[in-house]
Formats: structure tokens, C-alpha cells, sequence
């Protein structure tokens, strides 16, 4: 397919974070871009007030005319989230339009282009985001799909003029195996999708594949103990090729020290809290290297890290009230957010509002998020939140809250949830998740801001 040639994209399931970059990359090539998607969010209206044109009903009538005849100038974009039965979807395989998944035009995309690709199970947005940032920053420049909103540039792709390509690939469905990086960076690749890969060892081996798919001479950074040949480790230990040293909280913040055998860059501030981010922070850093950016501009440009919208996103920080947006949706993701928390406060009772993401990951999962939820002083447990998927006879949000060990825990909805806040106003609360809890956040923002 040659990109030259498109002159017309849709998107189905376009309000998607992935899909979205795309439709924000051609509608900048000059493209007449639209959509579909089943509902509208904060995401979906910036498109539309971008000029992008969505319809929300599943329906082959609100195709737009431009989009109603098959052409060469026309391509198709779906999501694998979308349901084969679709009739937007099907319409378009009906009549032989160009086709082709997210994943396959970003492969297309990054052709040509110095590629970084950061993969993981969990860790690789906060950390292709901040490795993006670090080249912008620095002024080597990027270009840049993201799997979640910079919070430094408010958009979840950047456009560079220079072919330095910075990519988040995605292992959801294999999606990845498109792509072809100069870097590679795998951050994890714990058990999750089972809904896809059957097993955990069959998670593990689509990752080798990805990392057997490096170009000639091309390097790859993998998180210590990884089961992954070869490539430069690396950790928030000092056992690993790059790693963090003398971590420790000051004021509030997180500082440490990176060292490699080439060198120790001291003192960084890293704006985002957490061990685990630090060792996004290691990556990115060694990332950045391999691209011969200074010692100097790394330092700045972390300490100018505002982070990624829904990854530890502060909402609310004052002497009173600390409310904290977080995107975890897998044990691993939420432990490690939990745990910034409380290293952060502790001195305060935390109270989480915790939204299950799919019933296939709940089933998979039970015991182990049972286990992390238990952390907080005071549960809010909502619904599993479905997206692609149909219920799954005997799994519902009980499985987990059962087994919850809590000094208080309480399974509602969203609107008892809010009535609960409002009634008890915590000091430290933290909502987390990946389907639709962030519509709470601004509810949740007006209860205690007026408090």
C-alpha cells in the first residue's frame, strides 16, 4: 500500500487510543478523515473539533458520501475490538474497500523510519511517551504514536521533521509483529490477553518473536530477568546493565541516579512517583543514549516530564486532598500504583474506586487483584466494565470482592460511588482502571473540591 496514494481514510473504531493517533496522523497529511465509533468520549469530540466527522450508531446510512464508493484513494482502518458483525464494518468487506488493521498501517508507517518500538505488558506508554518527550525536548525531534495523551503536548502523536519514528506496540492480537524497530524496549511481559494467547508461555513467546523482528544491528533494551536473549538490561536495581541508584523521596518527589558502564548522570527529579516509573525512567534514559542526546538534555527533560493523562494524573493535590487518576488494569499495573501511593502518603487512609476490565482478565486474575486490592484501607468496587467481550457465565465483580481483605469495602455502582465520596470526603482517594471509570473524574474532582 502506498501512502502517497490515500487520499481518504476511515476509521472504525475510531475513538480508540491507538485508532485515534492514526486518524490525527492523516487528517495532518491533508486526508478527509471520519469515523465510527459506538460512544462518544472526551477523546471522540476532540477529534470532531480537530474536523474529523464520527457517527455513533452502527449504521451503513451515516456513511459519509465521500466514503460510499470503493476507490484506490480510499482506506479502511478497524480495530480487532470491533465486532465481526458490525454493520459498518461489514459494509465496507462487502464491497472490497482497501482494508487493512491498525496495527498493519503503523507497520506501514514506520517503513523508512528509524524505529523505536516500546513493548510491554504494561509500562511501555508511560515510557515511549517519555522517551518521545526526551527527543523533543532535546531537539533531535520525533515522530511519535502514543498509547495514551502526553500531558506535555496534550495529543497522543507528534509529528517531527526528522525520520525518528517513536512507537508504542501493541501486544494485544499480535499486533506488534508488524513492526520492524532499530530499538526495541520490552518493559514486561506478565500474563495478560489470555482471551488471545491461551497461556502465559505463548505471552512470552510473541514477545521473542517481536524481539527476533529487530532490524540488522539493531538494539534491544529488556527489563532484568525478562526471558529474553541478548540486548542491554536494565532495572530499578544496580544489578543491570543501566539501572537506578540511591532512589529515595524528598520533598515529596522521587530523585535518583542513573548509571551505565559508560556513565552516572546524578540527581534526577522524576515527576512521576513510583519505583516502576524510575525504571521507565532507566529505559528511556539508555534509550535516548543510543541516540547520542547529552547527559545534560536528558536530565532537563525528565525534569520537565508532565506525564501521560490517566497514568498516576494527579487531579487533585493540595494540604487537604490528594486525588490521583490511574489507567491500571492488570494486578501488576495496579500493585505498583498502589504502592507509589502509599510510599507517598503514608500517613493517610486511602480509598480506591477500582472498575474490573474485562470478564475474561477478571477470571484470569480473581485471586491476584483480590490480593492487590487489598492494599487500600477502603474499597469501591464497580461493575466489570465489558468492552469487546460477552458476559461470561459465573464471573461478575463478586469473584474478586469476595476475597478482598479490607478495613472497609463496598460493590456499587458509579452513581453510589459518587453518593459514597460525597458523604465520607477522603483525603487520599485514587480511581483506577481501564474502561469507562474516567467519567467520574470530573464528578469526583466538583464533590471534593467543595468538600
Amino acid at each position: 500500500m502506498d501512502l502517497e496514494n490515500i487520499k481518504l481514510v476511515y476509521l472504525v473504531g475510531i475513538g480508540g487510543i491507538g485508532m485515534s493517533g492514526l486518524a490525527r496522523y492523516f487528517h495532518k497529511r491533508g486526508c478527509l478523515v471520519n469515523g465510527y465509533d459506538r460512544t462518544p468520549t472526551a477523546l471522540t469530540e476532540a477529534l470532531q473539533a480537530e474536523g474529523i466527522q464520527i457517527s455513533f450508531i452502527d449504521d451503513v446510512n451515516l456513511i459519509g458520501p465521500d466514503f460510499r464508493e470503493n476507490s484506490p484513494s480510499v482506506l479502511v482502518i478497524y480495530t480487532p475490538a470491533i465486532p465481526k458483525d458490525s454493520a459498518v464494518l461489514n459494509y465496507f468487506i462487502k464491497y472490497g474497500f482497501t482494508l487493512k488493521k491498525r496495527s498493519e498501517v503503523l507497520g506501514i508507517i514506520s517503513r523508512g523510519m528509524f524505529t523505536i518500538a516500546v513493548a510491554g505488558t504494561h509500562g511501555k506508554t508511560t515510557t515511549s511517551t517519555l522517551i518521545a518527550h526526551i527527543l523533543r525536548h532535546s531537539g533531535v525531534d520525533c515522530t511519535a504514536f502514543l498509547g495514551g495523551i502526553s500531558s506535555n503536548y496534550n495529543t497522543n502523536v507528534l509529528f517531527g521533521d526528522n525520520n525518528v519514528l517513536v512507537v508504542e506496540a501493541d501486544e494485544y492480537d499480535r499486533s506488534f509483529l508488524t513492526l520492524h524497530p532499530d530499538i526495541a524496549v520490552v518493559t514486561s511481559m506478565d500474563a495478560d490477553h489470555l482471551d488471545i494467547y491461551g497461556s502465559a508461555e505463548m505471552v512470552k513467546e510473541s514477545f521473542r518473536m517481536f524481539v527476533s523482528q529487530l532490524k540488522e544491528n539493531g538494539k534491544l533494551l529488556r527489563k532484568e530477568g525478562l526471558e529474553l536473549e541478548g540486548g542491554i538490561t536494565y532495572s530499578a536495581s544496580g544489578s543491570a546493565d543501566a539501572c537506578a541508584e540511591n532512589i529515595r523521596v524528598e520533598n515529596g518527589s522521587f530523585l535518583f541516579d542513573f548509571r551505565n558502564k559508560e556513565l552516572v548522570i546524578k540527581d534526577i527529579a522524576m515527576p512521576l512517583p513510583g519505583v516502576h516509573n524510575i525504571e521507565n525512567a532507566v529505559a528511556a534514559i539508555q534509550a535516548a543514549l543510543l541516540l547520542s542526546v547529552s547527559s545534560e538534555k536528558i536530565k532537563a527533560a525528565i525534569e520537565d516530564f508532565k506525564g501521560v493523562k490517566r497514568r498516576f494524573e494527579y487531579i487533585i493535590r493540595n494540604d487537604h486532598t490528594v486525588y490521583i487518576d490511574d489507567y491500571a488494569h492488570h494486578p501488576e499495573e495496579l500493585k505498583a500504583c498502589l504502592s507509589a501511593v502509599k510510599k507517598l502518603y503514608p500517613g493517610r487512609k486511602l480509598t480506591l474506586i477500582f472498575q474490573p476490565h474485562l470478564y475474561s482478565r477478571t477470571r484470569d486474575f480473581a485471586g491476584e487483584f483480590a490480593e492487590v486490592l487489598s492494599m487500600a484501607d477502603e474499597l469501591i468496587l464497580l461493575d466489570i466494565y465489558p468492552a469487546r467481550e460477552a458476559p461470561i457465565p459465573g464471573i461478575s465483580a463478586a469473584v474478586i470482592f469476595d476475597h478482598v481483605n479490607a478495613t472497609f469495602k463496598k460493590q456499587c455502582d458509579k452513581d453510589d460511588a459518587l453518593k459514597y465520596i460525597k458523604s465520607t470526603g477522603p483525603s487520599l482517594l485514587v480511581t483506577a482502571g481501564a474502561g469507562d471509570i474516567d467519567t467520574l473524574v470530573e464528578p469526583l474532582k466538583f464533590i471534593l473540591a467543595h468538600a
